[in-house]
């Protein structure tokens, strides 16, 4: 890797205006993990063991709990390691190692959620062709073009930073290292990251947004048409944990990345990218399964009956 630089590790500042709050720092993150990992892989054993979520819906839930498990696995672990250390570091690698996956798993949801959109639009809108429309290999040539376009969109950034001239200072006002904190470490010229920035934004960002936009305006179209007030709370139904998800990814992205750059402090910085990067992980799970009866007996039964006694109503 030949980019002339100097810069051999970055540290960072995020969380460390608030020295004596450290530990608790730590207690709530360890406690965001666990939750997000436990929640996550509830979900994917749910959709592998019992038949009933053996459907394209469930199917790609699973892929989107296992992304939320290597999305918050990116940066969670390293804080957690950083609230124990007084000066908190990342080499140079590691950098550019988490950067590569944040963005991968970032531009594959934002895609998966697309797809997502499309096997609802297909189930309500097409009922009949739905078998035809959503075969088992449609499913998975989406979920691994979504995959695809992660990788393709994150590679062209990790190249495109590691050729940058890095020559200090090298600390990140952040927790996590990300494409816009590294371009404003560089000092050479950035205008063709930046310029891949506003594709990736069009192509990873607003047209999977645009999408399932359209998607969802034809599908409240049909279930408007349905005659019976009984149908048509069915049909939303189906379509509710999916759009709260939709509304809180793009939401925080839009906040997180849509920010100036000047006027924020750290604290509310740290906050919106806090919302964004850990807490979404930690929400789709829990979505899923409070608002789908489905997910929530499947879980039942997976958990004997533990993680949602029968006498509990949700």
């Amino acid at each position: 890797m030949n980019n002339q630089t100097d810069v051999t590790e970055f540290i960072f500042l995020g969380f460390s205006n608030h020295p004596n709050l450290q530990g608790m720092f730590f207690l709530i993150f360890l406690v965001i993990y666990l939750t997000t990992l436990l929640g996550n892989i509830l979900i994917i054993a749910a959709t592998r063991v019992h038949p009933v979520l053996h459907t394209p819906m469930y199917y790609f839930l699973s892929n989107l709990s296992f992304l939320d498990i290597c999305y918050s696995s990116t940066t969670i672990p390293v804080m957690l390691v950083n609230f124990f250390q007084e000066k908190k570091t990342i080499s140079y690698e590691g950098c550019l190692s988490q950067i590569f996956f944040l963005v991968t798993c970032t531009g594959t949801e934002s895609v998966l959620l697309a797809a997502m959109a499309y096997d609802r639009y297909v189930a309500i809108c097409q009922p009949l062709q739905y078998p035809v429309f959503m075969s088992v290999k449609v499913c998975v040539c989406l979920v691994t073009g979504s995959w695809l376009c992660g990788l393709v969109n994150s590679m062209a950034h990790t190249v495109l930073a590691a050729t940058l001239t890095l020559c200090g200072p090298n600390r990140i006002s952040h927790f996590l290292c990300d494409i816009p904190l590294f371009l404003m470490l560089s000092c050479s010229d950035t205008s063709l990251n930046e310029a891949m920035l506003h594709v990736a934004r069009i192509a990873i960002g607003l047209s999977p947004w645009l999408f399932i936009t359209v998607s969802y305006i034809l599908i409240i179209s049909a279930i408007l048409r349905i005659p019976s007030a009984q149908g048509r709370s069915k049909a939303f139904s189906t379509c509710a944990s999916h759009l709260t998800v939709v509304v809180i990814f793009f939401g925080t992205a839009n906040i997180n990345y849509g920010k100036p750059n000047v006027g924020y402090n750290l604290d509310v910085d740290i906050l919106v990218s806090v919302l964004f990067c850990v807490m979404t992980p930690m929400f789709n799970p829990i979505i899923y399964s409070l608002r789908n009866k489905e997910v929530k007996g499947a879980l039942r039964k997976l958990a004997g009956g533990c993680v949602f006694p029968e006498h509990i109503k949700v």
